[in-house]
């Protein structure tokens, strides 16, 4: 690059960002709205659309209504994975869908739940809904090669069997689609279908297979339902939570890049620039994939902030080192961002990996984080090694070549980290302990051995029709201090239901005494009449489904990220230590919620998929110079090997460490209540991580070099 193209290469990034900012901030055309405020919100910030249900069956059973829910929770993750579903009293079922105000064409595309049937000529049943996994438009070549719309189906293992033996014996005759007592297709058996995948063609529109599909969807669920209300809800949270998480993420992107100019020099500059380019880049892919935010999203996209530097640490850092070993400044800047590539793309693919995982086994809000967790990776990937590299090669050939512009790498004795290992598996151990041991000691108090939010253990419902339109500020100035006086629990919930005086609140389960208490305070305070207020329980959020589908996509993708690091390292050894601290930092999390009592909620998901994702990073980049380390000093022993590359990567985890410390903290120190109650284990899993990176990774894989196979003793 000579520097006339450097020249232009800095005034066409400059301008990028220039129009990154205009975009996502003041939009193009005569909309005037930027890609920043066409971002769907969720719930707790711009509100949605209310769906209530009941089944039609008086009385039934719990099994039922938990598959329902459960279904209902999948069919609704295509319009926001932010979406809930939850219980209400015995028989209904709510639906919260964030970011839509138009309840009628929500309910014409969800469809009407009925009853579903597959139908032979004579009538005779040979299928019917809860037999149904999904259905989906599709399409695929028809015999002339054009290509045509279908509905492909996909059944259960009693419904692949039962259909099989069904189109078997009726081959070239119909079976009828039957829903809610209408014929909707009668699609002729062309052959035998044992696979469990069914094919509907003939001369479908898109809308049409649109249609058919969501009908068939909706009708295998196991109740039938009927809508008995919908209204559009407005936010929970005020703008004062928005506000307040906006500035806080102001003021951490720019202390971030302060630090990293005060650390880094000119290269600092570079990261701070890198740095705006991703946040614009967030911003519009977030609004072009309709992805829908929510307050913790809001938080960790602030968090990414601080995770996206890593990769430009790593790769200064590498670039000091080459200078500190003699080489002339543009040798040390292409040495060291080749130097620096494995880590980051082994690090950011094992949790690329686990994105790709929790979105593909995981409901609701776990399906959400993990696309903004894989979207969050590709594009620090990008600003740091596209971006960043064009940057710093642009600035050396407009004149910056002097070495004191980038700095020099100061030689660390390396420090024994192996010898005091023992030390830090004990201090972890105890760390740990803290868990089981305050949940035991909860538990015994009859507190609970967790806070359980409503998300996950259910509440009330309390539905008030004021005589006035409340702000969803004096709500939260008054109406949320007078519950919580009388409950004794901050966990409350409000939304108000837009074109009305309504207001919806959910709080824990609340006692008949304190349902009675709760009402004559607000007749009192608010002057309105006892027939205003009504009462109702509902069930978690987070259905046992749901947890499920969590722990299982967090198990297979520790699982998976085992398997890539066993074979990017080719030692299963390293693959099992970066598990085993990964565990570890999850492990001290939970302690926190237990120790502090932080309410576990849809938050505490989200927190520990957080430092899933953030810990493996710093424990890469280790085994990276460790491998690295083991071909350059073939002479040293093994615990030389691991103590000095530790010490040459100290200062890439403690920086790494302390920028992404920043950003939370700042959203712990501004944040609302919700915000601190995410932001507080965070900290905690930051700090955790980094501990375990340092003192506990590398004597663990130390400790199974030695101890475990074949070669063990050579290894000593």
């Amino acid at each position: 690059m000579n520097k006339k193209k450097a020249t232009w290469t800095l005034a066409g990034l400059l301008v990028v960002l220039v129009l990154l900012v205009y975009v996502s901030v003041f939009g193009i055309g005569k909309t005037g709205t930027g890609a920043a405020k066409n971002i769907i919100l969720g719930l707790d910030l711009s509100g949605g659309v209310s769906i209530t249900y009941q089944a039609v069956d008086d009385n039934p059973s719990a099994e039922d209504m938990n598959d329902t829910k459960y279904k209902l929770q999948q069919r609704v993750d295509g319009y926001s994975t932010e979406a809930q579903v939850y219980q209400e009293g015995t028989n209904r079922i709510n639906i919260e869908i964030p970011g839509v105000s138009d309840a009628n064409a929500i309910l014409e595309e969800l469809g009407k739940p009925g009853s579903l049937e597959f139908q032979l000529e004579d009538g005779t049943v040979v299928l019917d809904g809860s037999q149904v996994d999904n259905a989906q438009a599709a399409q695929q070549q028809d015999n002339m090669g054009n290509r045509e719309y279908v509905v492909e189906l996909d059944l259960n293992s009693e419904g692949t069997k039962a259909f099989a033996d069904a189109t078997a014996a009726n081959v070239g005759k119909q079976i009828k689609i039957v829903y809610d007592g209408e014929v909707i297709s009668a699609p002729v058996v062309n052959e035998a279908i044992p696979g469990g995948t069914a094919i509907i063609s003939g001369s479908f529109t898109a809308e049409s297979a649109q249609n058919l599909a969501s009908s068939i969807r909706i009708g295998s669920l196991s109740l039938e339902l009927e809508e008995i209300r919908s209204t559009v809800v407005g936010a929970q949270l005020g703008e004062d939570a928005i506000r307040t998480s906006l500035i806080a993420g102001a003021i951490g992107l720019a202390l971030v890049i302060i630090f990293m100019i005060i650390v880094y020099a000119l290269p600092g500059v570079v990261a701070g620039l890198s740095l705006l380019i991703y946040v614009g880049l967030m911003l519009l892919s977030i609004n072009a994939l309709n992805l829908t935010l929510t307050l913790p999203g809001i938080a960790g996209i602030i968090l990414t902030i601080g995770m996206a530097v890593d990769a430009n640490v790593i790769i200064y850092a590498r670039i000091r080192e080459e200078i500190a070993d003699g080489k002339a400044v543009k040798p040390a800047i292409k040495t060291g961002f080749q130097k620096a590539l494995s880590a980051i793309l082994d690090g950011n693919i094992t949790t690329l990996i686990a994105a790709f995982v929790l979105n593909l086994l995981g409901t609701g809000s776990v399906k959400g984080f993990a696309q903004t967790l894989a979207l969050g990776i590709v594009l620090s990937m990008f600003t740091a090694l596209v971006i960043s590299r064009l940057l710093v090669n642009a600035l050396y050939e407009v004149g910056f070549k002097d070495e004191k512009y980038y700095g020099r790498a100061k030689e660390i004795k390396p420090i024994d980290f192996i010898g005091k290992r023992n030390m830090f598996f004990i201090i972890s151990l105890v760390l740990i302990l803290v868990g089981p041991v305050m949940m035991g000691i909860n538990a015994a108090a009859g507190k609970g051995a967790l806070n359980l939010s409503m998300d996950f253990r259910g509440g009330t419902a309390t539905s008030v029709l004021f005589n006035e339109d409340l702000s969803i500020d004096q709500i939260d100035a008054d109406v949320k201090p007078l519950i919580r006086d009388i409950i004794g629990d901050a966990e409350i919930q409000t939304q108000k239901v837009a074109g009305s005086n309504e207001v919806n609140i959910k709080t824990r389960v609340l006692t008949v005494d304190e349902r009675e208490k709760v009402s004559a305070a607000i007749q009192e305070t608010y002057d309105i009449d006892k027939k205003a207020i009504n009462f109702e329980t509902i069930s978690s959020i987070v259905s046992n489904e749901m947890r499920q589908d969590a722990v299982i996509a967090v198990i297979v993708a520790a699982l998976c990220m085992l398997v890539y690091i066993w074979f990017r390292f080719k030692d299963i050894r390293f693959a099992g230590s970066a598990v085993l601290a990964l565990l570890h930092d999850v492990l001290v999390v939970f302690a926190c919620y237990a120790l502090v009592r932080i309410s576990v909620g849809n938050t505490f998901i989200a927190c520990m998929l957080t430092i899933v994702g953030y810990s493996i990073n710093a424990t890469i980049v280790i085994f990276d110079r460790i491998r690295e380390n083991m071909k350059l000093m073939k002479k040293s022993s093994l615990a030389d090997i691991v103590n000095a590359s530790i010490t040459q990567t100290l200062t890439r985890s403690i920086y790494t460490s302390v920028t992404t410390f920043i950003t939370i903290a700042v959203l712990y120190i501004l944040g609302v209540a919700t915000i601190k109650e995410f932001a507080l284990p965070l900290i905690v899993g930051v700090v955790a991580g980094g501990y375990s990176s340092v003192c506990v990774t590398g004597g663990l894989w130390y400790l199974l070099k030695t101890k475990v196979g074949a070669k063990a003793a050579a290894a000593k």
